[in-house]
């Protein structure tokens, strides 16, 4: 039996959704070893802490820098937050911190998920610079979840679009203290 016009309008629209979904889903960890710093304008950018006071990422100057994008209905985010939680706990005395940047506008909902979640590490709102800052920082995506590790120089160390496992945080964290 011959398929008609329509099926053959969902067969492509499913083939462009299966191979969207299987480049995301390709995207691997990459170590980037000393590739240039980011754009000091990016560590600028004013966000709102979970105080709802104004901060930016160069509040967190002479420290190794893993920031990560995130969202409460993220559901790989989720399922990442403890191993940063742990990781920061094993790094942050080395010279490590985390500050996850919620892609969000209320600071109310995202501190109550902070609580339940236990996250102990800073976590910013992004408000309207979001996108802009995900581009600048290299996800033109706009997809979630996304993690730039910096060294202390604030050179890339790695970028993920998608969750780190934990042998990828290990790795790229490990790399940015050294």
């Amino acid at each position: 039996m011959a398929a008609g016009p329509y099926n053959q309008l969902m067969i492509k629209h499913f083939a462009l959704v299966a191979a969207a979904v299987a480049a995301l889903v390709s995207c691997s960890f990459e170590d980037t070893e000393r590739a240039p710093s980011i754009d000091p304008t990016l560590l600028a950018t004013p966000l709102v802490g979970l105080d709802n006071r104004a901060k930016t990422l160069e509040e967190f100057h002479q420290r190794a820098l893993v920031i990560n994008f995130w969202a409460r209905w993220c559901d790989p985010c989720r399922r990442e937050i403890p191993d940063l939680i742990a990781e920061h706990a094993r790094l942050k005395n080395e010279g490590l911190e985390i500050v996850g940047i919620a892609i969000e506008d209320d600071p109310v909902a995202v501190k109550e998920f902070a609580a339940k979640y236990g996250i102990d590490y800073p976590v910013l709102l992004a408000k309207d610079q979001g996108f802009a800052l995900l581009q600048g920082m290299g996800d033109t995506s706009g997809g979630l979840p996304y993690t730039v590790v910096l060294d202390r120089e604030r050179h890339v160390r790695a970028r993920k679009l998608g969750a780190l496992s934990k042998q990828e945080m290990s790795a790229a964290f490990e790399a940015a203290l050294n």
